[in-house]
């Protein structure tokens, strides 16, 4: 079945389900998957946590009722499953930018965060050609800089450029890309890392765990055909795939004028 039928599904579960606890391993269930990956792949979808989209909706709902339906903070907070109405009203201010007392006052101006419809469009989908590869334990050597969901397709072109600048001539080329994940599900922060097999001077040594992984190789080593089979790797290969991904750095080997795309899996 379409993933983006079962994600319309979910959605339609947590709009009934405002007012009472949700559980993402009900959520997984609904798409077929695990919980680690639909949460993975809802953020690839909307840039947006899972977490924070249910927040966000029982927020819209809470300041609808506070508006028309004059019903007490307190009351309301604990209708849309907070624990108080000190904490439901740090999370309304941190949201709307005022107190939820306030509104009754201000009801203009304010956001509604409406719920998500996917279109459930019919994706061609090409196979999947891959290899699972164990990594024994290793160190490379290289350097990192922070960066986000939305600018890493920038970040990352841009920075593995500039070392290359730096260290081509002397050292040679680069063998790998990483991305390392910061809280992946709560965070935007990520890392992005040039790393060597050389130990060049200047550079840090990361060590890298043994590992399984799922290897798809792109005859390129373009940032934009590396970015694109990440994407559709996410988008359509982890919806159905039966393999749990573990929470490592995602690895790009470069070699031979193409690339390894890795994707560290459990054992």
């Amino acid at each position: 079945m379409n993933i983006y039928h079962l994600l319309n599904e979910m959605l339609d579960y947590i709009e009934t389900h405002l007012e009472e606890k949700i559980e993402f391993k009900q959520l997984a269930k609904i798409t077929a998957t695990n919980q680690y990956t639909l949460e993975r792949l809802f953020r690839l979808l909307t840039n947006i946590t899972l977490t924070e989209y249910i927040r966000n909706r029982r927020l819209s709902r809470a300041s609808f009722d506070l508006i028309e339906r004059h019903e007490k903070i307190i009351d309301i907070a604990i209708k849309y499953q907070y624990e108080n109405a000190t904490s439901f009203s740090r999370a309304f201010e941190k949201l709307y930018g005022i107190k939820p007392s306030q509104i009754r006052n201000k009801p203009q101006g304010i956001k509604d965060f409406p719920k998500i419809i996917f279109e459930e469009i019919d994706i061609n989908q090409k196979p999947f050609e891959y290899d699972i590869i164990k990594l024994e334990e290793m160190t490379l050597y290289g350097k990192g800089i922070k960066t986000t969901k939305e600018k890493i397709s920038k970040d990352a072109p841009t920075f593995f450029q500039q070392m290359e600048n730096t260290y081509l001539k002397n050292y040679g080329d680069f063998d790998f890309g990483m991305v390392v994940y910061k809280n992946r599900f709560e965070s935007d922060e990520f890392e992005y890392w040039v790393l060597s097999k050389k130990k060049i001077p200047g550079l840090k040594p990361y060590k890298i765990e043994k590992n399984r992984y799922l290897s798809f190789r792109i005859h390129s080593q373009k940032a934009k055909e590396i970015q694109k089979l990440s994407k559709e790797f996410y988008a359509q290969f982890i919806p159905t795939c039966k393999y749990k991904l573990k929470e490592l750095p995602e690895l790009e080997y470069y070699h031979d004028q193409i690339t390894d795309f890795l994707v560290p899996i459990e054992d």
